[in-house]
């Protein structure tokens, strides 16, 4: 009991952390005379993937191995399998913005970049699957371009993003920036606490662990986003939060991860790396071949059948 406490209070601390950070360095950047398009690209979303990259530092450099590619790989899964899952279900998602073009195509080439990156014994010949320094900076190399191709298209006046932002006096702003590190630092030591010890009660492995509760645990804000987009109406950015999510998830926070502590790879977490390419297959499917560009209903309904069966077989 006292785990699961633990790991509720690290939750609670990781997402008041992110949306305090947000909202601090959103007003201070605006003070700064950054533009609103360039924060919403930048500060927002590095913001709503904080809760993902501070569980995986902290897990990286604990040696919890498992734990940072579960949670990486168990939240692009969720992602798009339950939550564009239920979005379509309630209401349909169709395509519009050029953005959004180029995000899903780029997220099914961070699943299968991963895929190669993680292949050291079948095009190697290599003793072990290992994720290496080279691979983090090679993550990372993809995530610049793909942001400053974003900033530059969004400076272009073909992108609409909403900032977020707050206004804030400086000393507020700064003050907010503080409380959120310190939320997202303490809360993410909480998690990885917790779940470990969740881990070694229930004998489930840090794997699952952080497939299921860590991951789901850190996507909440994607999913509290997209509900809120759907019921507005506003279905591109429901699309748009999840594939952009996955994007910063592969490329940047395994990216950074890999960088800070290289890992060897579980074999078990390959079986994880092809339900993440077939999320992605499915996605990009059928909003580029389906009818009308966009998810429905019973495309909805696929996606999350999908994700119940495979959380079955990883916890069975």
């Amino acid at each position: 009991m006292i785990s699961f406490l633990i790991l509720i209070a690290g939750f609670v601390l990781l997402i008041i952390g992110a949306n305090k950070l947000v909202e601090g360095a959103s007003s201070l950047a605006s003070k700064l005379g950054i533009p609103d398009i360039v924060i919403g690209l930048t500060v927002v979303a590095f913001g709503t993937s904080a809760p993902e990259l501070v569980v995986n530092l902290v897990a990286a450099l604990e040696g919890n191995s498992d734990m940072v590619l579960g949670n990486v790989l168990g939240s692009n899964i969720f992602n798009v399998l339950c939550i564009l899952g239920i979005s379509s279900m309630v209401y349909p998602l169709t395509v519009k913005k050029d953005t959004t073009w180029l995000e899903i195509p780029m997220s099914l080439l961070a699943a299968v970049a991963l895929f190669f990156l993680v292949s050291d014994v079948r095009f190697d010949g290599a003793d072990f699957d290992f994720l290496s320094r080279t691979d983090g900076i090679i993550l990372l190399l993809f995530f610049s371009i793909f942001l400053v191709y974003n900033i530059k298209v969004s400076q272009n006046g073909t992108a609409d993003e909403d900032s977020g932002r707050v206004e804030l006096t400086i000393l507020k702003s700064i003050i907010f920036l503080l409380i959120g590190f310190a939320g997202l630092v303490i809360g993410g030591n909480l998690i990885v606490k917790g779940a470990v010890e969740i881990a070694l009660m229930i004998g489930l492995s840090e794997r699952v662990i952080g497939l299921t509760i860590v991951s789901i645990g850190t996507s909440l804000p994607e999913l509290a986003t997209s509900i809120a987009a759907v019921r507005k109406k506003n279905v591109d950015i429901a699309i748009g939060n999840v594939v952009g999510s996955n994007i910063f998830n592969i490329f940047f926070v395994l990216g950074v991860s890999v960088v800070a502590s290289p890992f060897r790879i579980n074999h078990a977490s390959l079986f994880d790396i092809y339900v993440n390419i077939l999320a992605g297959i499915l996605l990009f499917a059928f909003i580029f071949i389906g009818r009308g560009r966009q998810l429905v209903k019973w495309e909805g309904f696929l996606f999350l059948s999908i994700y119940i069966v495979y959380l079955i077989m990883i916890v069975s």
